[in-house]
């Protein structure tokens, strides 16, 4: 909804120009990555459920996959790829055995550590390439785009 400064061909337009650009800047960042890490980039789905498990260590596949609007299925099954790959632990839950908590493996942390220094370095050349107008635009942003996200899916952080 939009209030009353806000008439809603402005809304129209930002929400447009959102749609547009996020992706954008999401696919052109990740090819740079992919291009640059060392080992093949795993897919997004991989990293994001890997990101959830090094925030919310000890959290079960229903945990993570209600926080990434994901099936518990899917994300069993990715569960099981990145376990098999050695970047995942399964721990059965002290108290219910029924239930399985999810740990990082050392070697699925430096991976992350990896690609968040990658996509940091070339996010940080981008910025310098800005205007000090447009950096400032960008920091100005930062806090509404995280409240839009989480007005959008109010499980992310």
């Amino acid at each position: 909804m939009s209030g009353p400064s806000a008439p809603k061909r402005d809304v129209d337009r930002v929400a447009t120009a959102l749609a547009d650009a996020l992706p954008a800047l999401h696919r052109a960042l990740d090819r740079l990555v992919a291009r640059d890490h060392a080992h093949p980039k795993p897919p997004e789905g991989h990293l994001n459920l890997l990101r959830y498990v090094a925030e919310h260590e000890g959290a079960t596949v229903r945990e993570a996959a209600a926080a990434l609007l994901m099936k518990p299925n899917n994300v069993s099954a990715l569960v099981s790829q990145l376990s098999g790959q050695g970047l995942l632990e399964r721990r059965p839950d002290s108290a219910d055995k029924r239930v399985v908590r999810l740990r990082l493996m050392p070697v699925a942390r430096r991976h992350l550590a990896e690609v968040r220094t990658l996509q940091v370095a070339h996010l940080d050349r981008a910025l310098l390439s800005l205007t000090e107008g447009e950096l400032d635009a960008l920091g100005s942003a930062l806090g509404a785009l995280n409240s839009l996200t989480h007005r959008l899916h109010p499980a992310a952080h």
